[in-house]
């Protein structure tokens, strides 16, 4: 009994930094209420003072990663939309493009903000 009481009183400093973390492979945004709504609060105002022939890398610096995006050819021209969260209505820790603002981008510079412009573009590919 002594012996296991000793070796527990030994083990339990080395034991105490111990952490398991244990999920189940999604990333999850751990953001309280007011955190993600802050972030998209600032994301909306960033976008809407933006200026058509902004640089994509510009506005990737100040807004940082985008929740997606793509990139694409037509007609000899590459593009690139980013779409970055703006409109969640509430947080489950998922975002999905129809809570984003595209931004569009040929050759580096913005051209076009918003749903309806995406769309514009997309349907005309």
């Amino acid at each position: 009994m002594k012996k296991a009481l000793l070796c527990a009183l030994v083990a339990l400093p080395l034991l105490g930094g111990c952490i398991v973390s244990v999920n189940d492979g999604e990333a999850d945004a751990h953001w309280s209420s007011s955190d993600w709504q802050k972030q998209q609060r600032q994301n909306r105002d960033y976008i809407a003072h933006l200026d058509l022939g902004n640089s994509a890398a510009v506005i990737k610096e100040t807004l940082g990663t985008p929740d997606f995006s793509e990139s694409f050819a037509h007609q000899g021209q590459e593009y690139q939309v980013l779409f970055y969260a703006t409109q969640s209505v509430k947080s489950d820790g998922k975002i999905s493009k129809d809570e984003c603002t595209p931004l569009v981008f040929k050759a580096g510079q913005l051209i076009s903000i918003g749903d309806s412009a995406y769309q514009a573009l997309v349907g005309k590919l």
